[in-house]
């Protein structure tokens, strides 16, 4: 990469650094509710700075769930947890799944996940 494109790179690289970031996701229905599974990564370093949840979002950006991480897992990493019961309306073909830090509130990515209906 070269010229503007990789200073924008460079610039933008340290505010991502810090930021919870999905590496994967999966869903299967359960009923008439899902389980939602995501795998994160984030640079926990204890108490004062950890991801401490994820969201289910659909494309308008309406929260369909949250999943609330107690705990730091600065020695976990990447690390998987699921949600169960998450009503997603009938017809919806993907959702997003958005990391929160405790420090430094939601990420920036949305990871597209798509649902097998």
């Amino acid at each position: 990469m070269k010229g503007p494109a990789a200073l924008i790179a460079a610039l933008a690289a340290p505010a991502w650094a810090d930021q919870v970031e999905v590496l994967d996701a999966s869903a299967h229905r359960v009923g008439e509710t899902w389980t939602v599974s995501a795998t994160l990564r984030h640079p926990d370093t204890g108490w004062d700075h950890y991801a401490n949840g994820w969201e289910i979002l659909d494309a308008k950006g309406n929260r369909l769930g949250f999943r609330e991480l107690l705990h730091p897992h600065e020695n976990e990493q990447p690390f998987s947890r699921a949600l169960s019961g998450v009503a997603i309306p009938q017809g919806t073909t993907e959702v997003f799944i958005r990391g929160y830090c405790n420090k430094d509130g939601p990420s920036a990515q949305r990871f597209p996940l798509r649902l097998d209906q």
